[in-house]
């Protein structure tokens, strides 16, 4: 299946994504609702589990080929990967797990999504300076912009692969060869990327991104990336039988924690979510998520000067192609966004609506590639 397929066969488009025959929906970076074989996938392991137990129900070696899988789309290897769950969970590890030392610091974007905001403001309790990142403009976040504001004491910079308000997509090859180089950690939340844009860890210490946004998966299978070479330095916050070895399900008289990144799961993994992330990536494979950025590419290139068009004030218009995500927001000066947001869920348009930090309101736009442009066209419509 192609996005030049979906686009010209509606049965299919429809088969695909049930959701496209009631509405148009516009916010990928918010949740997005299920693709037929990802439910679909969900519903096959629950109903395996109906007459035997929910672990003996599992085709062999499962785990570990959702593992490789999942491995394979990040260009990472398999032992880097746990299963924890949401994306602020994985980032609450991280943060906690670190070995600080009092007069550390780490450098964050205060305006990021919260979820990466608040594991690192809770560092300042141990005795760790949390920067917060000063940038000329709202998130957009370059690669000068770090290497201006950290020093011989920074150890990590946490950051977005792509802001969720402003769609301004990091250079994270750029930034992570750089603070390689000085010997400073790169943590990413990949939630807006992942699924949209080719979202690998080369450069990358430690990754974050649950599968329910642009990857097309469910809430809470959600994946932790932490490079081999960090691993031992990265201690578990957690414990329990399935981190902590414990031969034949006895309490050891020592804790001896496992030696991969299936360290940080503590236990059993959340197999229905986990059925749905492997048809996730598989269809992301399938359609191929260089394909996938080329079309949320091309969408944002025709559809911001048509906002500006009808008087729409755009959140960063012009990008250059290195930073271009599927993010597009806008406002209306003088109208109110949040009537003009239900005006929108009143015809079926699903869209986001994101208050600023000086109180402003603007509607995002966040379409996926099986939206057709008779989709955003609507949106449109609706503006007058």
């Amino acid at each position: 299946m192609t996005i030049a397929e979906l686009h010209a066969n509606e049965e299919l488009r429809r088969h695909e994504f049930p959701a496209v025959a009631e509405k148009t929906f516009l916010a990928h970076a918010w949740v997005c609702p299920l693709p037929r074989r990802v439910a679909e996938a969900m519903k096959a392991r629950t109903e395996a589990a109906v007459f035997q137990d929910q672990e003996t129900s599992l085709p062999p070696n499962y785990i570990a080929d959702t593992r490789r899988q999942v491995a394979e789309m990040l260009h990472a290897q398999s032992d880097e990967i746990a299963f924890v769950g949401p994306t602020s969970l994985a980032l609450s590890y991280i943060a906690a797990g670190m070995p600080w030392k009092k007069g550390h610091n780490v450098l964050i974007y205060h305006d990021d999504y919260p979820s990466n905001v608040y594991p690192w403001m809770a560092l300042a309790d141990r005795g760790v300076e949390v920067r917060l990142m000063n940038i000329r403009e709202f998130g957009k976040v370059r690669s000068i912009d770090v290497q201006g504001q950290v020093d011989e004491n920074t150890k990590l910079v946490a950051l977005a692969s792509c802001h969720f308000v402003t769609g301004w997509r990091l250079n994270v090859e750029a930034l992570g060869k750089w603070l390689h180089s000085r010997g400073i950690l790169l943590c990413l939340d990949a939630i807006q990327t992942l699924g949209a844009f080719p979202t690998t860890v080369e450069h990358v210490d430690f990754l974050a991104a649950d599968s329910h946004k642009w990857l097309l998966g469910p809430c809470a299978a959600g994946i932790l990336y932490v490079r081999k070479e960090v691993q031992a330095r990265l201690q578990p916050i957690v414990h329990g039988w399935h981190n902590v070895r414990s031969s034949n399900f006895l309490a050891a008289s020592e804790i001896a924690f496992r030696t991969d990144a299936r360290k940080y799961e503590v236990g059993t993994h959340n197999l229905v979510g986990l059925a749905g992330l492997r048809a996730a990536v598989a269809l992301l494979d399938e359609i191929g998520v260089a394909n996938i950025a080329a079309e949320l590419t091309r969408k944002r290139a025709w559809m911001v000067p048509a906002l500006q068009e009808k008087g729409c004030e755009v959140i960063l218009p012009q990008m250059p192609p290195e930073n271009v995500s599927g993010i597009i927001t806008f406002g209306m000066p003088g109208a109110d966004m949040a009537a003009l947001h239900q005006r929108l869920m009143a015809a079926n348009i699903i869209t986001s609506l994101r208050t600023t930090r000086d109180g402003r309101q603007w509607i995002r736009l966040s379409p996926q590639y099986y939206n057709t442009d008779a989709e955003l066209h609507r949106v449109l419509e609706v503006l007058g």
